[in-house]
């Protein structure tokens, strides 16, 4: 049975009539959030810390900003739009002393209540709304009279009205009009890190790498080898994206179908899937995200080694030089580019 869909007509902004609702952070989503819920006819305010580069930002987008101990204590609505492995600190000497009976603290992503890295003052609402794209489609979707479809969850409901604050937020950033879904925050924490890891971002990367360094090696140039393995994935995906697997199929050669039913199970087979299976388990027992506190905590020495190795593969310095051929294609430096808060 297909999962139930709630649009405009389940949620009530009214919900919010005399209510505060606090965004801290201005970075991707908290910005897109706090854009649209002011559009939207919500009081609106901004919280960062002293100093933030985001405040001046903020306050030429019409918002009052103030420190973020006072945004909790003056709002009735909290969203919390930092990153995760800044929450907890923020939230036991900011968050946690202004938090009072009645309030409700909203999150984006659940990691850091799914796996305690924070403890929820026990008289409060604990909700999730998570849009399912970046936040400048948030509020570009939002701007053209559309939508971004999100998830909504509970993780603790005091006042019995969690899941109609959490609706209420949903359609005050314009996603009820394209269909939001309820989930858990266990299992919007557990998917999220598990497609990171496996599928959107690790397992796409490493197998354009593998791809790449397999034909290179084989003495192929190493801009034939970009151009088939990295750059035509766009199009498939954009094809997969717009039609499904099937769709893509349907659009593509009878040779490319041939080799992709064949050839690509061997690629990803058994043993692969497997390793997805570990990868899974260390994400639900919570073994992934100890080991990334430790690694955040411990001064980021694997993670950044790690991180300049990629930017020194060969595919990289090729895509560099090929991109620059390209004037139709939007030029991107997101190097060190990270969520303001």
């Amino acid at each position: 049975m297909p999962a139930k869909v709630y649009t405009d007509k389940d949620a009530d902004l009214g919900v919010f009539k005399n209510k505060t609702l606090a965004v801290l952070g201005y970075g991707s989503q908290g910005h897109a959030h706090a854009l649209n819920l002011k559009d939207s006819g919500c009081k609106v305010i901004i919280g960062l810390y002293a100093g933030s580069k985001s405040k001046a930002v903020a306050e030429s987008h019409g918002f009052e900003v103030v420190e973020t101990g006072e945004a909790v204590r003056r709002a009735d609505v909290i969203m919390v739009g930092l990153p995760d492995m800044k929450q907890a600190d923020v939230y036991a000497s900011a968050i946690l002393p202004n938090l009072t009976k009645g309030k409700t603290l909203l999150f984006s992503h659940g990691l850091a209540v799914h796996f305690g890295l924070i403890k929820l003052h026990k008289d409060i609402d604990c909700i999730m709304v998570a849009p399912k794209g970046p936040g400048h489609m948030v509020r570009r979707l939002y701007a053209e009279g559309k939508g971004m479809p999100a998830l909504i969850a509970v993780a603790q409901d005091k006042s019995k009205t969690a899941k109609k604050i959490a609706l209420a937020w949903a359609k005050g950033i314009g996603s009820t009009r394209a269909g939001v879904l309820q989930t858990s925050f266990k299992e919007e924490t557990e998917t999220d890190l598990f497609g990171e890891q496996a599928v959107l971002c690790g397992g796409a990367s490493a197998l354009v790498q593998a791809g790449f360094e397999t034909l290179v090696e084989a003495g192929y140039q190493p801009e034939m080898a970009y151009f088939e393995c990295l750059h035509e994935l766009k199009l498939i995906c954009d094809l997969m994206y717009e039609s499904g697997i099937a769709g893509m199929r349907f659009s593509i050669s009878e040779t490319a179908k041939y080799g992709d039913i064949t050839r690509g199970p061997r690629v990803v087979n058994k043993q692969v899937k497997a390793e997805m299976k570990k990868i899974l388990k260390e994400i639900q027992s919570g073994q992934f995200t100890k080991e990334w506190v430790k690694e955040h905590k411990g001064g980021l020495k694997k993670y950044n080694a790690l991180l300049k190795a990629g930017e020194k593969h060969q595919i990289e310095k090729t895509g560099a030089y090929l991109r620059s051929m390209m004037p139709w294609m939007a030029k991107k430096n997101l190097k060190g580019v990270q969520a303001s808060y």
